[in-house]
């Protein structure tokens, strides 16, 4: 049976914000995003986690796109990474301190090649049974290039149609005629949650499905997806379940981008207003009480 998340529904979920809460009481998280020619996409992912309620975020990128976004970002710690010729993250890193970080989030423009599809593999191998995922973009497009076994179990991933037909090996038409089914297909074969993005996006457990009912064109741009990352994820540190966290999610960006279209119309929002936009989502979904 299909659900759908609305305004109650996503009111009922929302995560109780403490009065005596400090930047301690939320779990870190760990944004590996960006690259020479994406580093626009780190940035957005990264913002949109403290944005959505996260009290801590370390951004994990090529140190050579750092002094980029810091000067405007600077409420993001930055973790320096060790990049290729080409700008990518190389596959000889490692992230000290991991432990200290509860949820991982990866992928947001960090490009298709064959390091940083061997540094992430290892990472998700390293932190899968303890630490929350949220896997997007080309995370999901260097997966699918991965002949070998990986488990998502404590992943949320979140591919638009094309993705997912890369990672599922399926025409991309057979993808569009049949969203439900392949959606719950993906949850099914990496253990995960999945988000199918789109137009009344799915977001499923493997055998519930719901069905999203916010979102206009407006979200039609570069960046909204990293946005919706990072909206996750920062759901996710205020100690939300993966599922639940991927519906309000979907929901509270989705919302986003609708009040914003009111103010700049659907043709003129960019990925970064969906991000100033938040919290007169939030506001329109504590108006429920």
């Amino acid at each position: 049976m299909v659900k759908y998340i609305d305004n109650t529904l996503a009111n009922s979920i929302l995560p109780v914000r403490n009065e005596d809460a400090n930047k301690g009481s939320f779990l870190k998280v760990l944004n590996i995003a960006g690259c020479t020619n994406y580093s626009g996409a780190a940035y957005l992912s990264s913002l949109s986690v403290l944005k959505a309620g996260g009290g801590f975020v370390s951004l994990a990128c090529p140190d050579i796109i750092i002094p980029r976004i810091s000067s405007i970002m600077p409420e993001v710690t930055y973790i320096p990474l060790n990049s290729t010729s080409d700008g990518f993250i190389s596959v000889n890193n490692e992230i000290k301190n991991i432990s200290d970080y509860g949820i991982v989030s990866a992928g947001c423009g960090i490009g298709t090649d064959v390091n940083v599809r061997d540094f992430l593999i290892n990472l998700i191998k390293s932190v899968y049974n303890t630490h929350k995922l949220v896997i997007d973009a080309d995370a999901i497009n260097n997966i699918a290039g991965y002949s070998g076994d990986l488990s998502l179990k404590n992943a949320v991933i979140t591919p638009h149609p094309k993705e997912l037909s890369r990672l599922l090996k399926v025409n991309l038409e057979d993808i569009l005629e049949n969203r439900e089914k392949y959606a719950r297909i993906a949850s099914q074969k990496y253990e995960c949650i999945t988000v199918l993005k789109g137009k009344n996006t799915i977001v499923t457990d493997g055998d519930e499905i719901f069905i999203n009912t916010t979102g206009n064109s407006a979200l039609a741009k570069a960046g909204s997806g990293d946005v919706l990352t990072g909206i996750i994820s920062g759901l996710l540190s205020q100690h939300m379940t993966l599922f639940d966290s991927a519906k309000l999610g979907v929901y509270l960006h989705g919302l986003s981008g609708d009040i914003a279209s009111e103010d700049l119309t659907q043709y003129s929002v960019l990925a970064s207003d969906v991000i100033d936009y938040i919290p007169l989502a939030y506001n329109y979904i504590l108006s429920e009480e």
